[in-house]
């Protein structure tokens, strides 16, 4: 039996992600040459959403594109669930001399992003990669660290953290299941 605790809820959410696009917009001076891509599946609402505040904020909307990262896991064909189930990617625009704000929904050990950033450079030639998560829950495998996080979440190697967001599950909130 799992106990399972809301760690944040849609408010939580949203502050959240017009943190990470306020801290965007500062970092950058605003949105010139910036491109967000959001990580199949939970990281393509967020990179949306993040869009629409950035909206908000600067009046002018920002490309976004979705990137599946399926056949650049160093995992396929480890888990033993046979073939892999393709998503869509879709870039329709040059990633070549742009800064990248890569969103995804949850960071754990890193190779989820080790694999998307392998995956951006068969695209073209960005002038930086960034990093937004919206739970950082710690157990990095790799040398990799977001610089925009929505929320540090520690958590025991044997936890789950699952994000539900409404585009996909009908809610927005994120859960912390202990066993």
């Amino acid at each position: 039996m799992f106990e399972k605790s809301t760690v944040m809820d849609a408010e939580g959410i949203n502050r959240s992600i017009a943190r990470i696009a306020t801290e965007i917009l500062e970092r950058n001076g605003g949105i010139d040459n910036l491109v967000i891509i959001g990580i199949r599946a939970g990281g393509v609402y967020l990179a949306h959403r993040l869009r629409e505040a950035i909206k908000r904020m600067e009046g002018a909307e920002v490309p976004v594109g979705i990137l599946d990262i399926t056949l650049y896991r160093d995992d396929i064909g480890l888990s033993g669930t046979g073939k892999p189930r393709l998503g869509t990617t879709r870039i329709p625009f040059s990633l070549d001399k742009m800064v990248v704000v890569l969103f995804d929904d949850v960071i754990f050990t890193g190779r989820t992003t080790r694999a998307a950033m392998d995956a951006l450079i068969d695209f073209g030639r960005p002038k930086r990669i960034e990093l937004a998560v919206l739970i950082d829950r710690g157990h990095r495998e790799l040398p990799i660290c977001p610089n925009y996080v929505g929320k540090s979440l520690p958590s025991a190697l044997w936890e789950r953290v699952t994000v539900y967001l409404n585009e996909e599950d009908g809610k927005d909130e994120v859960v912390i299941e202990k066993a």
